[in-house]
């Protein structure tokens, strides 16, 4: 899958957005992320919970679980994540077990959040690796996906 170039930089952001437009089409919550190594990416999903009828078939999940299964391991240290809105305590937990290198994540989730929201995962003592983090990664262009999804559905 080829990533979208900016001033010869990968977009990674941008083909999670393409992976949330897709999820949103398929009537699921326009949620993507994907999975990055050595500049390529790796693995890339939309939210299907209701398609899969699964909890767990958030993006950050099947992103992850296909890395694993195409890496032959449960750890990507060497990987980064990007995804569209801030990881769940469900997917931040992955995202840790994982030992994702790297999270990008766009949209805060100030309701569903786990990272800079709510349980704050990776600042728990508890926590057994936390990524480096960074937030707001095409913010506006999530953000703005999200609100016209659930606009449609009042």
């Amino acid at each position: 899958m080829a990533a979208h170039m900016d001033r010869g930089r990968p977009d990674f952001m941008g083909v999670a957005l393409e992976q949330a437009q897709e999820a949103g089409r398929r009537g699921e919550v326009p949620v993507g992320a994907v999975v990055v190594r050595d500049g390529t990416v790796v693995a890339a999903a939309g939210n299907r919970p209701r398609a899969l009828a699964d909890p767990t078939a958030h993006a950050e999940m099947l992103a992850i679980r296909e890395a694993c299964r195409l890496a032959g391991t449960a750890r990507l240290p060497d990987c980064d994540l990007y995804v569209t809105l801030e990881p769940c305590t469900m997917c931040a937990a992955a995202i840790s077990f994982a030992r994702i290198r790297r999270l990008y994540f766009a949209a805060p989730d100030e309701k569903g959040g786990a990272v800079e929201h709510g349980v704050r995962f990776f600042a728990q003592p508890t926590c057994h690796h936390c990524p480096e983090v960074y937030s707001g990664l095409r913010e506006a262009e999530a953000s703005a996906l999200l609100r016209a999804f659930f606009a449609e559905r009042r």
